[in-house]
């Protein structure tokens, strides 16, 4: 029994094409952002209470702009990289 030698097609490089690198940066600074606008809130005296932790930018919008950060970086993971011979 002769071994038999695998010829190698493809060239040694990145799992992901410049285009999702890009994606994911775009995605990480969404996810930033989310988490900026989460922070604050908090009262100077812990006796009194202060109602702007329940704002509708700290309850709604923050998350629902991590959402959408955290699915662009699964969109920008899965996306297939385009071929440079096509």
């Amino acid at each position: 029994m002769a071994k038999k030698e695998k010829e190698t097609t493809g060239q040694a490089g990145f799992a992901l094409g410049r285009e999702n690198y890009r994606l994911m940066a775009i995605g990480f600074v969404i996810i930033v952002i989310g988490f900026i606008l989460m922070i604050g809130g908090k009262s100077e005296d812990p006796n009194v209470f202060n109602p702007e932790v329940f704002s509708f930018r700290r309850i709604t919008l923050a998350p629902l702009l991590l959402l959408v950060g955290f699915g662009f970086e699964i969109y920008a993971i899965m996306k297939k990289p385009k071929s440079d011979g096509q």
